[in-house]
């Protein structure tokens, strides 16, 4: 049998003696590169796991990545290539075509073991709170283009076996193509470090951008999109260059200063305000809030008409005490007692021109808490308040007709 082998190779033009060797070789290189894989992957992988046990979240992060495997074949790979070049003769075909293999080898690992350790980065810096200032998601999409491009340009140059300068040298030509396939990417790029450096956007915020339908928390930021939750459980993706070149609210300065405005107005119907008669006087002296005001303004009313020596029987002269400023007055007290109200805030309520619709008197404040539901409980009961004690100064909402309305004048 081994001269029928012999024979056959004979007749193939191959010298056993040459082939002998390359076997022994290859053979050698195979054997040590088994052995390798096993101790990377069977000892030192449950080495490091048992090390790793008391660091629960370290060994997650290492293991799911995928670093460790794809570490051990990069080593695999480079230790196959120095096995060839001390086994192989250089002049052989078998030394050509394995030293080139090996070379894609590492780099394919290279670029995947690069990838995996970008992604651990990330995975750590994202449990940091240094993370959200910055667009931690595209700046590592940046970095893996990047290294894919050098591995691509480095495997290109090994097939055709010409120097990685000559293929530099080429892409200069094709700089305008290049730059319209990666259109998006580099303006998102561009977009991220702007937002970084100025600190305009990070993960969290609170983002208002109606033009594209996005009102909510910022949950991701990638090279090329911004994706946002709106309150309504939506998510709207957002170009991030869009964010440079249109404007949009970022409500973020809002739930750091810890108070939330309220500014709202009730329209009070214009026929219900008039001075006070000394019974409604007598009254609004009852209220808590209200009875240090009005002994001052009387005070200072009574006085005033006494040096003037104005006659009084006509309610055009002198100075008198509206309901509508008596309103304003007890509100603003109202506001300055409320305990959820921030105290350290602007806090006014104050009259706006009127319209056809009525006197506008506008509460301007900020409450103690940015939480969305709780800020509106306090928005509503301090209206439900307003609303309420309107008929005790006299005065009247202002509204536009309704059904009953027509049905009473009908009648």
């Amino acid at each position: 049998m081994p001269s029928a082998i012999t024979s056959w190779l004979q007749s193939l033009n191959i010298n056993l003696e040459q082939l002998l060797p390359i076997a022994e070789a290859l053979g050698l290189i195979a054997l040590i590169s088994i052995v390798i894989h096993l101790v990377l992957h069977r000892g030192v992988s449950l080495w490091l796991q048992r090390r790793t046990t008391n660091a629960q979240v370290l060994q997650n992060i290492l293991f799911s990545k995928k670093l460790f495997s794809r570490f051990a074949l990069l080593i695999q790979g480079i230790v196959i290539s120095i096995q060839t070049q001390l086994w192989l003769s250089h002049a052989s075909a078998t030394y050509e075509l394995l030293h080139t293999l090996t070379l894609l080898w590492i780099i394919l690992f290279g670029l995947l073991s690069s990838y995996a350790l970008l992604n651990v980065v990330e995975t750590l810096l994202y449990r940091s709170a240094t993370s959200r200032n910055i667009p931690l998601k595209g700046i590592i999409q940046s970095i893996k283009i990047i290294a894919f491009v050098i591995a691509a340009l480095f495997a290109t140059s090994i097939l055709i076996g010409k120097s990685p300068v000559l293929l530099l040298s080429g892409l200069g030509a094709m700089t305008a193509v290049i730059m319209l396939v990666f259109k998006d990417p580099i303006l998102g790029l561009v977009a991220g470090i702007q937002l970084s450096a100025n600190q305009m956007l990070s993960v969290g915020d609170w983002l208002d951008m109606p033009k594209y339908g996005a009102d909510g928390n910022v949950i991701d930021i990638s090279l090329t999109t911004v994706k946002v939750q709106n309150w309504d459980k939506t998510i709207t993706t957002i170009p991030t260059y869009a964010l440079i070149s249109d404007s949009f609210k970022n409500w973020k300065g809002m739930q750091e200063s810890g108070g939330r405005r309220i500014k709202r107005s009730v329209l009070i119907d214009a026929n219900s305000i008039h001075f006070l008669t000394p019974e409604e006087q007598s009254y609004l002296r009852k209220a808590q809030l209200l009875e240090p005001y009005l002994a001052e303004k009387e005070q200072e009313i009574n006085a005033y008409n006494q040096m003037s020596q104005l006659d009084l029987a006509c309610r055009i002269n002198g100075r008198r005490l509206t309901n509508i400023g008596s309103f304003r007055a007890y509100l603003e007290r109202y506001l300055r007692n409320h305990a959820q109200i921030h105290q350290g805030m602007t806090l006014m309520v104050r009259q706006l021109a009127p319209t056809h619709d009525g006197v506008a008197l506008e509460i301007y404040c900020f409450t103690n808490t940015v939480v969305w539901v709780e800020y509106e409980g306090i928005q509503s009961d301090i209206f439900d308040h307003i609303y309420a004690v309107l008929p005790d100064f006299g005065l009247r909402v202002s509204q536009a007709p309704t059904g009953s309305d027509f049905q009473a004048l009908a009648r």
